[in-house]
């Protein structure tokens, strides 16, 4: 692997617990102005330097972000179809990987649709983008299993798209956490992030979402609504941080996440987690 791609890929991971908190804000590239991401500017800002990368797009990232920050971009490269279409598996490459290296980011993401209508233009699509990276030291995120018709995500079926996607070269892969998951952590030769989903019904579903991903072989987590669609959000990503990064229970997450927001420590939670 070449030396620019390696130091790419590190510059996302801590170098002490080989783990990473991605902050996803690319949603609305299929989704449009989601609910607490209408305004992206001032969602990203207070939350961008506590991550340790940030996923977006083009759009967002020229216009939303400081060209200040020094957080690491994960820059969503693939798109052409809306939540208004039935079959999401309908995308394409939508930016150039000349286009990401003038932006200078980290990485390039983008979905793959195993099962899906689009499978095979997906996994074509990605096996060229791959192609493309290789030549300018830009390692590509695949994210499987995306799409309303994709409903059944077990283990099972998330081996199959992880390692497919790892035997067509994408370095990283983001996928959901499921039972079973050190199954698939076990079957994907690359380095598994987590994604958040869709917004939990509290805080402490997404910390113990988390816990368990790390505690079964995930190298960090990609998580966005259920980040900035909580309550307290710059709060919910340090509570995180300590899950990932410090090995910390959900209990001593709960502690961290009512500090930060300045509410008593948490109770009635268990010792361990």
């Amino acid at each position: 692997m070449d030396w620019g791609l390696q130091n790419r890929i590190h510059r996302m991971f801590s170098p002490a617990s080989g783990n990473t908190v991605m902050l996803a804000v690319d949603h609305g590239y299929f989704m449009g102005p989601t609910r607490h991401l209408e305004n992206a500017r001032a969602t990203i800002a207070p939350l961008a330097p506590h991550a340790d990368a940030l996923a977006l797009t083009r759009g967002i990232l020229r216009h939303a972000v400081d060209p200040t920050l020094t957080t690491p971009i994960v820059l969503r490269v693939s798109g052409g179809a809306t939540i208004l279409k039935e079959d999401l598996s309908d995308e394409a490459l939508t930016t150039s990987i000349e286009d990401a290296v003038r932006l200078n980011v980290s990485a390039v993401a983008m979905s793959v649709f195993v099962g899906a209508p689009h499978e095979h233009e997906s996994l074509v699509h990605l096996a060229e983008l791959v192609d493309r990276g290789e030549q300018y030291g830009v390692p590509v995120m695949a994210i499987t299993a995306v799409g309303k018709e994709l409903a059944k995500r077990d283990a099972r079926y998330l081996s199959l798209a992880c390692r497919v996607s790892a035997e067509l070269g994408a370095h990283l892969v983001k996928t959901y956490y499921c039972e079973d998951f050190g199954q698939v952590v076990e079957g994907c030769p690359v380095p598994l992030v987590v994604a958040g989903g869709p917004k939990l019904d509290s805080d402490r579903a997404a910390l113990e979402l988390a816990r368990n991903a790390i505690d079964e072989g995930a190298h960090g987590i990609d998580m966005g609504r259920n980040i900035w669609q909580s309550e307290h959000p710059v709060a919910m990503l340090k509570a995180l941080r300590a899950i990932v990064h410090d090995k910390a229970t959900v209990r001593e997450a709960l502690d961290i996440l009512s500090r930060e927001k300045g509410t008593p420590k948490a109770k009635n939670a268990p010792t361990t987690a």
